[in-house]
This record gives structure tokens, sequence and C-alpha cells, in this order.
């Protein structure tokens, strides 16, 4: 059993080559070592420790790496048929939510290591990503017609199969799961290609989910969902014909969702609207992107990709009429050949610290930068 290994402590620091700006690489394995998904918090512990994930026991698991000391904790021993694919931190920061086996999610509780059985998907359904709301009383996925019998599919790797499956409207779910007593209610269903779970940090009724497929053929992507009553409604219209917009997430203050898309002329841009249609705002910019994440506090990241593959970061200004940027924070170097392999940044609860996976040395591995007090001494894109 390998699960409360300890590994020591595998952390680097050098100077990034663009900026000059210390960059600390905290994995150094040679398998895949990622963290959480970028809409997903995994620092807990005061910001002490932090949950990531590793192909370092040949099979997809949970590890906690210490950030005073680099030590690592393997937290759960899973091999191949029941890997670790999706994980949520519980707002309390001492459990967390696991999807693994494609069908299967269970309870860990981080300082004993002890497992419960949350739920089973029903045969011929996948679970999709989860989440927890606001309160800690529910775990909320969605599951999902298993096509896979039919339809060519790789979405991990390379999107294989991603519009068949939109267009094939397999049967979506949206369920929450008591966590005291592992009730499963039935909230929202749709004849759609449903993902991207997303739960408000701070209103327990809130989510938004999406309408997956290729962003500029789906009907439309971004939803809100009210938990209490099953209320939908779409979040962000459309502005022009083919216009792509995703990789939603939510601010701190669990009502304001941020985003970013791309205009049919190639323009980029990165946003961010309440869920109730108001406030949105737009900033345009001249570069592909995989991603943003926003801070709340004023920063916006985007991970660059095509011949700038770069950490690009923004700061809103005093007078709040703009952003400072973009201003180069340092080198990605990316592939995102792989959903292990993409660069996810998220900004630390205080916003004072920048997250990002890297495969630029041939394996994925995470990477921390303390984002600097003046961003005027960054060059400009």
């Amino acid at each position: 059993m390998s699960k409360g290994k300890r590994w020591p402590a595998e952390w680097t620091r050098y100077l990034d080559r663009i900026t000059g700006i210390e960059v600390t690489q905290l994995t150094n394995y040679r398998s895949h070592s990622w963290h959480l998904y970028f809409t997903e918090n995994g620092w807990y512990d005061e910001g002490r420790k932090l949950l990531f994930l590793s192909d370092r026991t040949n099979s997809t698991n949970l590890y906690q790496l210490d950030l005073s000391d680099g030590e690592i904790t393997q937290l759960t021993d899973y091999g191949t048929e029941r890997e670790v694919q999706s994980v949520c931190l519980h707002p309390s920061g001492r459990s967390a939510v696991m999807k693994h086996g494609g069908a299967s999610l269970t309870l860990l509780q981080l300082d004993t290591l002890e497992e419960r059985s949350l739920y089973e998907a029903p045969a011929g359904f996948k679970i999709g990503n989860v989440n927890c709301t606001a309160d800690g009383a529910y775990a909320v996925t969605c599951i999902q017609e298993d096509l896979s019998g039919r339809i060519l599919l790789d979405l991990g790797n390379g999107y294989v199969g991603h519009r068949e499956l939109m267009e094939a409207a397999p049967l979506s779910k949206i369920i929450t799961i008591e966590l005291a007593s592992g009730d499963v209610k039935e909230v929202f269903e749709d004849r759609c290609f449903i993902t991207h779970i997303n739960t408000s940090p701070t209103l327990p009724w809130l989510i938004t989910y999406c309408h997956e497929g290729p962003w500029h053929l789906v009907d439309h992507r971004i939803w809100g969902l009210d938990l209490r009553n099953g209320e939908t409604w779409k979040i962000r219209h459309r502005l022009e014909p083919k216009e792509k917009v995703g990789h939603e997430f939510f601010y701190p203050d669990g009502e304001t969702i941020g985003y970013h898309g791309f205009r049919e002329n190639g323009t980029n841009f990165f946003g961010k609207i309440r869920y109730d249609n108001t406030e949105m705002e737009e900033t345009e910019f001249t570069f592909d992107t995989w991603h943003s994440h926003a801070d709340g506090y004023g920063h916006v990241v985007v991970d660059g990709k095509g011949p700038i593959r770069t950490i690009s970061i923004w700061k809103k200004q005093g007078d709040g009429t703009g952003y400072d940027g973009p201003r180069t924070l340092c080198e990605l170097r990316c592939s995102f050949h792989s959903q292990k392999v993409h660069a996810h940044p998220r900004f630390d609860e205080k916003g004072e610290r920048l997250l990002f996976t890297s495969d630029k040395n041939g394996y994925a591995n995470l990477y921390l930068v303390n984002l600097p007090q003046d961003l005027s001494r960054l060059p400009r894109m």
C-alpha cells in the first residue's frame, strides 16, 4: 500500500529567462504531475498545503505538497481501473470529493485518509466533474449517457469525438448528493452534452454549467442554474456569429463569472459578468490563449499558445477605467497536448501567488510564482 507514502521535496528555484522573476518548480518526477483544474482551489491549511495529481505510481492518484518544506504525501492508492480523474476540495479544507473510474465519487478525509463511497453512476452513464456547494452540504456533479460504444472518444487527449458527442445529444443530468446522508437529487436534465459544473463559492444555491462542444457551434455555452427550483438561464449571450466564449469560472465574490473568448476576426478577449447578466466588462488582446483566470483583486492572467507561450498578466488600473497590460510574467512553453499538460493558471485565495502546469521539460510539473508588488517592472507584451 502506497497511501500515506512520503516523498522528499523535489522543488527547485530559478530565474525566468525572459523576465528575471523567480519561479519555483514544485515537482520533478519522470511522470506527469499537475494541479487541480483551474476552477478548483487546491490550497488548504491556510495556504500551507496544496493538492495535486500525479502518475508517479503508474496510475493517477491524489497527492499533497507541503509548501513549508516541499514534502509530498500520497493520499490515495488506486490502480489504473479506478484512478483519480477529478477532485474538489471541500470548503472546510478538511476533505475532498474525488471522481475515479469514470463512474464513482468518494469522500476523502485529508487528515486520516479515510474514504467513504458517495455515489455510483447508474449503468450506461459516466460522471462529469464534481464541485461542493458553498455551505459544504452537497456535492454537485453531472452524469451523462456513455456513448463511447458508438463514438470514438478521447476527450482528454486532443478532444477526439468532441463535436460528435455534442451532435449526438446525450441525456445529461445535474445531481446533488447530500454529504451527510448520501441522498441524491436530480435537479435538471437535458438532451445535451453538459459538463463544466461550477458552484458559487458564496451562494449555495447557484451553479453554472455548460453546453459542451466546439464553442462556435454550441447553441449557447454558459448557463446558470438555481439548485432550489431547477430554474436555468443563459449567461453572456453571444454577441456576433461564430463567437467563442467559455472556460467560465467564479470570482471569489461568488456572483461574478469570468471567461475568455475569441471573435471571428481572430481577436481574443477576457471578460466578466454577474450571474444575472449585468455589469459585463471585456478586454481584448491580439494573441491566442487557452485559459484565463482572475483573483478578484484586479489581476487577470492568461496562458498563451501558438508562437507566444508565456504567462501574461494584467492589473486593473486605480481609476477602474481599464487594465494595465498585458505584461509577461514568465515563460510557459507548454504543449497543451492533453488535459494533463494544460497550463490552467490559477491565483491563490489572496492573489499573491500564481500556480500553473507546464511540460516544457518533457513531463508535466507544477510551477509557482510569487507575484511582484509592482507589475510595472515586467515587460509589456
